[in-house]
């Protein structure tokens, strides 16, 4: 049996919560979604093409990515 406390349960379902995010959003995105863990906010999804070049320190925050569902190429 596998016990969870309250801030693991809080944790997991913040962190889901945030992949949902990510996926609703590269639907409509021709950039790749990220969730980054932050230490105040928990997990964070953001949108590649908001930040441009990520820097290193972002990319070592990166817990899941979702690529960007649109494509431009024809």
């Amino acid at each position: 049996m596998q016990i969870i406390s309250n801030n693991a349960a809080a944790d997991h379902a913040a962190y889901f919560a945030a992949v949902a995010c990510a996926e609703r959003r590269a639907l409509h995105s021709y950039f790749d979604q990220h969730v980054i863990e932050d230490r105040e906010l928990g997990y964070v999804t953001i949108d590649e093409g908001d930040y441009g070049a990520l820097s290193q320190a972002l990319i070592d925050r990166i817990v899941h990515s979702v690529p960007g569902g649109l494509v431009d190429e024809y």
